[in-house]
């Protein structure tokens, strides 16, 4: 059965990208054109906060060594596509955590892609021998050092913008003869990104009341909105992620008047727009800006409407609980804000399609015992990222191109 789940969850996936839109009104989830990418200026660096700070790529934990316990959470990157200047002649260059390995080799196909002929140069990995500042994240294998192997100065601020576009935590076009990247420790809070709400986000229910999202049940009926942009209650299904006792790092979309405060991990979605009038689209949260528009509703309940509310800022913050609610709508208004179900990829469509078959077998419970708790509960994991989910992300890597998904990827484990 769950072999058979997956392989429809496949199916749906490859035919979604042809469905152009679908969700909460005409065009959400519209695939976007492929964007033109802008080189950083020479010292710039993105995001545009210290290296060792919440925002990027965290704060720094301790200088590994190879007689320390967490030298086992280095790994050798042999990947044949990067050049690895090693001038120690140790081998210590190739050393770093999985982390950081995965943005580099990532980082490596799009260098090829961009320049035929070119590969990926690093001039410093792992630091074992005191070359860098104190407390640099060189120490733990956190941070690297790269130019083209054609050492065109000419190439560093795009190859800066790719590092970026690759899923780096912090780049910075640090000096002419190199870019530094760095990337999140392996058990940072702010690495597990799925797509989740906090613990407190609350939602509206049918009867006319509101609960906490971590209170939500298998059918209760809670506001999201229908093709058309119209508000409905839909079921809520299940939790594609659940952790009761953990603290994550989440993104708040704030609005000028009327107020609202959205937390959400950096990969959910957020339906979007640039201005009124324009069709909005799903859009990752760490991609919101100040001056977009999102969908709030003007009250609780029946009666209130869906109107378009200006980003007035997006701050981080941490807070306490994890979850990430499945509707049969596939969004739902929490914080009196729309938002999809959806995370890691950003075609909210694609994602809709991809978890058919959960939507489909939720209705088939409902259908033969719509009031047994114990039926429908069966599709419900108490705690971590439902198998589906798993499964699916899972093939997602498998058969779309790293850039269809976010670089933040998803947490399997939410322990």
């Amino acid at each position: 059965m769950l072999t058979r789940i997956v392989l429809v969850g496949l199916v749906c996936s490859s035919l979604a990208p042809s469905v152009e839109a679908c969700g909460p009104g005409r065009g959400y989830g519209r695939r976007r054109h492929p964007r033109k990418l802008t080189p950083l200026a020479y010292k710039q660096y993105i995001p545009n906060v210290a290296e060792k700070t919440l925002g990027a790529s965290g704060r720094y934990e301790g200088k590994i060594t190879r007689n320390s316990e967490r030298f086992k959470e280095l790994t050798p990157n042999y990947n044949p596509d990067i050049i690895f200047k090693d001038e120690e002649n140790t081998g210590a260059d190739r050393l770093m955590t999985q982390r950081c390995k995965d943005k580099l080799n990532s980082l490596a196909i799009s260098v090829m892609n961009q320049w035929p002929g070119v590969k990926l140069r690093v001039t410093e990995g792992w630091d074992e021998d005191g070359h860098h500042s104190e407390e640099s994240l060189h120490y733990e294998g956190r941070a690297v050092d790269i130019t083209t192997s054609d050492r065109d100065r000419t190439k560093y601020g795009m190859l800066a913008r790719l590092a970026v576009e690759a899923g780096f935590d912090w780049v910075y076009y640090e000096s002419k003869a190199h870019i530094h990247c760095s990337v999140k420790a392996e058990n940072s809070v702010a690495a597990k990104s799925g797509g989740c709400f906090p613990a407190e986000a609350r939602v509206s229910l049918e009867d006319g009341g509101s609960k906490s999202v971590k209170d939500l049940k298998p059918g209760d009926r809670v506001l999201g909105a229908d093709d058309e942009g119209n508000l409905v209650y839909s079921d809520f299904v299940m939790f594609l992620d659940k952790a009761d006792a953990v603290k994550r790092v989440f993104y708040v979309i704030e609005t000028r008047e009327p107020r609202r405060r959205l937390p959400l991990t950096a990969a959910h979605l957020l339906f979007a727009g640039e201005q009124e009038g324009a069709p909005p689209r799903a859009t990752y949260a760490s991609e919101v800006r100040p001056g977009q528009l999102v969908y709030i509703t003007d009250g609780d309940g029946d009666g209130s409407r869906l109107q378009p509310a200006e980003v007035e800022k997006v701050y981080l913050e941490e807070m306490a609980g994890s979850y990430a609610p499945l509707t049969v709508q596939g969004n739902l208004v929490i914080n009196q804000v729309l938002a999809s179900c959806y995370a890691v990829l950003e075609q909210h469509s694609l994602a809709h399609w991809a978890f058919a078959p959960v939507r489909m077998s939720y209705a088939a419970k409902s259908l033969f015992a719509p009031r047994d708790p114990l039926m429908v509960n069966s599709t419900v994991q108490e705690n971590g990222v439902h198998w589906y989910s798993s499964a699916l992300y899972q093939i997602g890597t498998w058969v779309l191109d790293s850039a269809a998904l976010h670089p933040l990827g998803m947490t399997l484990d939410s322990s």
